[in-house]
């Protein structure tokens, strides 16, 4: 890890919050409580920073110099909020299309999909604080700059996500290989959210609850399931492609 992207000691990584630095995640050590850490951990709850309670082994691994039991790993880009991106999309004149990531941890998966995202004109990627790939150098090198071009929002949970996405009138659609109905059936049009999850287990069960509707993608071969990135292709490009037809819409 390069050390231009880390912050360490207490006072730094306060500074960092107080200069509005983007943080991607803080690692805190195991049984540390003062009150500047209380002062670091409430600011890192309103912006939904990550932070991870480890060893010390951790953070001397993470630096060898004096850390003081706090390492804070700077964000290679800077974050949208969802609740302003939503009004401002609304204002524009646009109707949103967006596309939530629900347990997306490989790095390659997620740069493959903003690099998707950003060809298919998606407005906004979104993911949580917790459970989520790390937005670094090489997210941004496998989204051949995608990233830079296309908002991400960092949320406290998907299921939260898609409640204000719902009270925006956003129609929420989740994909699972076990959906009865195809994603060529489904009401694709927008203002539109697609939720992908992770390859292993798909999208969380309160995910799918409190979806709109659940597709899958038809399959005839005997592995399973596709790589995550290339069903986000699919489905963002089936959106794409209605939107084309019918541009009114």
């Amino acid at each position: 890890m390069k050390n231009d992207t880390l912050i360490f000691g207490l006072h730094s990584v306060a500074e960092a919050f107080e200069a509005g630095k983007e943080i991607d995640k803080i690692f805190i050590r195991r049984g540390l409580k003062t009150e500047q850490t209380d002062s670091i951990l409430r600011l890192a709850a309103e912006r939904t920073v990550p932070v991870l309670h480890v060893p010390a082994e951790k953070l001397d691994r993470l630096t060898t110099k004096n850390h003081q039991g706090i390492v804070a790993i700077l964000s290679a880009i800077e974050y949208t909020h969802l609740e302003q991106l939503l009004p401002m999309l609304y204002e524009e004149g646009k109707s949103p299309f967006l596309l939530l990531l629900d347990g997306i941890t490989d790095v390659r998966n997620f740069g493959a999909i903003a690099r998707t995202a950003e060809c298919a004109g998606v407005d906004a990627i979104i993911i949580p604080e917790r459970g989520s790939v790390s937005v670094g150098g090489d997210a941004i090198k496998t989204s051949a700059g995608a990233l830079h071009r296309i908002p991400v929002c960092r949320v406290s949970s998907i299921p939260s996500a898609i409640r204000s996405l719902q009270e925006y009138g956003v129609r929420v659609v989740a994909t699972s290989e076990k959906a009865e109905r195809l994603y060529t059936d489904a009401e694709l049009e927008l203002p539109l959210a697609i939720v992908m999850g992770a390859e292993d287990v798909g999208p969380s069960a309160d995910t799918l609850r409190l979806s709109d509707d659940i597709v899958a993608i038809p399959q005839v071969g005997t592995i399973g399931s596709l790589n995550v990135s290339v069903a986000a292709g699919i489905v963002v490009y089936e959106v794409l492609r209605r939107k084309l037809l019918n541009p009114s819409v």
